[in-house]
């Protein structure tokens, strides 16, 4: 049995079996990423419900895994050379996963660093415009009477899923035929817009076409159906 005591998070969230990955996270667009990773990749794994309206995060436990205080992170007990593994940053993890798995990442140079690419997209750009709209459209920010903040964040979003809907054109995902951490990365994003969010309507989502396709048909998935409900709530 693999021996994970010199982690301090195993001390606050310990772990039932520690041969077996172990997942930090909140069902947030970027948690979902890497459980929905983990359905579609059959990879056994220990989900640890972090509760970050409590500031769970900011412990000094949950810090000694990723001191930037952010889920989702992971430890796994049999990472490279047969070692301990911590890691952080959703898309860090889920290049990881991929790797790891031999799967949802072309092995081929050119369309692997276009997957990456389209990862690195939601992570410089659709995740961090789409949660500043949707604080300034659902939580305090929208009590502003200055609407000019939200509305920065409104158009860069529409730019976006202009973006989306273009690359999409012609293509079942965003890599084409094939299914990838690409799509796996945006769908939860997506799905945060359009319904935590209550953005729908503002950005105009049912004027699109291929998007809105190809959101549906990711959320068919049963992994991912499964993923965005992990790790389950109390």
């Amino acid at each position: 049995m693999a021996d994970l005591s010199s982690f301090p998070i195993t001390r606050r969230w310990p772990a039932q079996n520690p041969d077996i990955l172990q997942l930090y996270s909140t069902p947030t667009p970027n948690g979902v990423k890497v459980s929905i990773m983990l359905e579609e990749t059959a990879l056994p794994y220990e989900p640890h419900f972090i509760n970050i309206g409590q500031n769970e995060t900011w412990g000094e436990e949950f810090l000694s895994l990723n001191p930037n205080g952010k889920i989702p992170a992971i430890l796994d007990p049999n990472g490279p050379d047969g070692k301990p593994l911590a890691l952080f940053e959703s898309g860090a993890i889920l290049i990881y996963l991929a790797e790891k798995t031999g799967q949802c990442l072309p092995t081929d140079a050119a369309p692997r660093y276009e997957t990456i690419q389209w990862v690195m997209f939601q992570m410089g750009g659709i995740g961090p415009m789409f949660g500043q709209l949707g604080f300034f459209h659902k939580f305090a920010g929208k009590d502003y009477e200055d609407k000019r903040p939200r509305d920065r964040y409104l158009n860069e979003t529409k730019r976006l899923l202009g973006v989306l809907e273009q690359r999409l054109t012609g293509r079942d995902f965003i890599m084409g035929d094939d299914y990838t951490i690409a799509d796996i990365a945006i769908v939860g994003w997506i799905r945060a817009l359009t319904g935590f969010y209550g953005a729908g309507d503002l950005v105009g989502f049912d004027t699109l076409t291929t998007l809105p396709a190809w959101f549906e048909r990711v959320m068919e998935r049963p992994a991912v159906q499964r993923g965005v409900e992990i790790p389950a709530r109390p």
